[in-house]
């Protein structure tokens, strides 16, 4: 019996739910930061307990880059294939084994020990995943469609943290708020062990990106794709670029509507956990599919310009947008902090719709993995991922409710001049183009 090869519509559905199950893993965390500050850290002092878990959170996403580094080359000398398989079941043993972690009352200091080296595993998880699925989707893409394809990807980190959002609000609900902060906040993280069962059965399905296996059999695959990724400066200098010019503003642009906001909701707007969680999933439910649509415009328009616009959009809007849920806040109004969330979620989705697309069309195949990854985390992993304890050390410091907002509006103009200073256009560059080549006799 011939094996049939998978379908595009399964190469994306396989490459995209598991991209999905490894942020939701991710952005549990983050969505249950409050509750488990008092689980895993001292009970005498919330504020101590709350900065603790706000630390973890960021080495678990400054270690990303270290991931980028570690699977990059992995999946540009052995495959993508294997690769994201690999991170899948990292990621999703360590997400599970949270969820059976004892906490400081059971085990004291060894609580925030482990749950530390937990999250430092995930983060080397994510480090390697991401690329691995935007890679493998846009290799098997038509050309004249790669963004819209990859738009499927860009949209599963929001439909991870929607997923989050819902199982933490389901849980809540059905388990109750005592129940749930004693121990049913294991349950969203104990889910995992599903997703990632019935991801990886899809993902083994798969075959390898038609792209690479041409460059392996023809023995072209690059020994060592860290230095030639980055040991001469016309690499290093593209890789800035994009580092500076997009994806340092896409991450403050992700972290600020979509990890941060919920603190701010929460800690400083006291606005109802539950309220808070359901604004959010109302508003990351109506803003994924614009990723999709952006994806698919810059196929036609390109996607400098389209990256660029949502960039100056976030440093034009966050400080009105913080402003009117502060407004809205008190008195509570629901819709209108629903759709304010929304109105500052639409910069990333103008950014991050066409970034995988941009990034595959710029960097060769051969090292391409590894060129896409080591930018894209650390402008996520340091630029994004410590803004929640930047925000939180600036306001204390000021005492000043908006202040925080200084810094992902000043990434955002640097990412603005960056990019449109040294960031070329891409979308008509032809990936296949590269492999054809090296296959035409001389």
């Amino acid at each position: 019996m011939t094996h049939k090869s998978p379908s595009l519509a399964q190469i994306i559905a396989a490459s995209s739910v598991g991209t999905m199950i490894e942020f939701y893993d991710f952005f549990i965390f983050a969505s249950l930061a409050p509750v488990l500050a008092t689980q895993f850290y001292p009970p005498s002092d919330a504020n101590v307990g709350f900065f603790s878990t706000l630390l973890t959170l960021a080495v678990g996403v400054a270690v990303r880059p270290i991931g980028s580094l570690i699977f990059g080359r992995v999946g540009d000398t052995v495959g993508r294939k294997t690769t994201f398989l690999i991170t899948l079941l990292i990621m999703g043993g360590s997400t599970a084994a949270i969820g059976m972690l004892p906490g400081f009352k059971t085990i004291g200091y060894a609580a925030p020990v482990l749950l530390l080296l937990l999250r430092i595993s995930q983060g080397l998880a994510l480090g390697g995943e991401y690329a691995g699925a935007a890679t493998y989707v846009a290799e098997h893409a038509p050309e004249h469609r790669r963004g819209f394809y990859t738009g499927f990807v860009q949209a599963m980190p929001t439909v991870g943290l929607f997923v989050s959002t819902v199982s933490v609000l389901a849980a809540r609900a059905l388990i109750g708020e005592p129940d749930f902060s004693t121990w049913g906040w294991r349950v969203p993280f104990l889910v995992s062990i599903v997703l990632v069962v019935v991801s990886y059965y899809m993902r083994m399905r798969l075959e390898e990106s038609p792209i690479f296996s041409a460059l392996k059999r023809s023995g072209r695959t690059s020994p060592s794709p860290i230095r030639e990724s980055f040991a001469t400066w016309d690499r290093l200098r593209v890789a800035l670029a994009v580092l500076l010019g997009i994806s340092a503003g896409q991450a403050v642009l992700a972290y600020t509507s979509q990890v941060y906001v919920l603190f701010f909701l929460q800690r400083t707007l006291k606005v109802p956990t539950d309220t808070t969680y359901v604004v959010m999933a109302v508003a990351l439910f109506f803003v994924a599919p614009v990723f999709l649509a952006v994806g698919a415009l810059s196929d036609r328009v390109g996607r400098k310009r389209l990256m660029m616009a949502g960039n100056l959009l976030g440093a034009l809007i966050f400080y009105p947008v913080y402003r009117g849920l502060a407004h809205f806040a008190n008195p509570l109004n629901t819709p209108m902090l629903a759709f304010l969330l929304f109105v500052q979620m639409l910069p990333i989705a103008i950014v991050f719709g066409p970034f995988a697309a941009y990034t595959v069309e710029t960097f060769p195949a051969r090292i391409r993995y590894t060129s896409v990854s080591v930018p894209y985390h650390i402008g996520n992993g340091w630029f994004g991922g410590f803004l929640p304890l930047i925000a939180s050390a600036i306001v204390a410091r000021t005492q000043n409710t908006f202040s925080w907002l200084l810094y992902p509006i000043a990434v955002l103009v640097m990412s603005v001049i960056v990019g449109s200073l040294f960031i070329d256009e891409s979308f008509q560059n032809r990936i296949w183009k590269e492999v054809e080549q090296q296959q035409t006799p001389a």
